[in-house]
């Protein structure tokens, strides 16, 4: 899935992150020779992520709503995976066009988005196998 494709990419590495955007064609002991993405294919990475990331993260909301986890983790869960599609995406943005102290910040964002999925979900997986029916 995504995950391995990320792993593919950049190593799930700093430096990697920034030669999958930005192009390593200045290192001459690359073992695979990357180039700068043009700003229709960032446009389009970052538009197409941010559209249907939202889509999903919307969705998985309307379903954790109907959950009686804490009600503090429940609007913590439901509202920052759409700030961290915004950092890590719009961070991507912001690295291809040159701040590239951001790398670390997409990093932060996208393990925080990744685990905040995770949490979520399982917490509906739970409250639908394992949570007493109210009925």
């Amino acid at each position: 899935g995504g995950l391995s494709f990320v792993n593919n990419t950049t190593s799930m590495q700093p430096k990697g992150i920034e030669s999958n955007y930005l192009g390593n064609e200045d290192d001459e002991d690359a073992e695979t020779m990357k180039f700068k993405k043009s700003e229709r294919e960032i446009l389009t990475i970052v538009h197409n992520h941010i559209l249907s990331l939202s889509v999903i993260f919307f969705l998985l909301s309307l379903i954790l709503a109907t959950t009686s986890i804490n009600k503090k983790l429940k609007y913590f869960l439901m509202i920052e995976p759409f700030l961290s599609v915004l950092l890590t995406f719009g961070g991507i943005y912001l690295l291809w066009s040159g701040v590239l102290w951001f790398k670390y910040v997409i990093i932060f964002s996208g393990i925080l988005m990744t685990l905040s999925f995770m949490l979520a979900t399982s917490s509906i997986v739970y409250q639908l196998f394992f949570s007493k029916s109210q009925a």
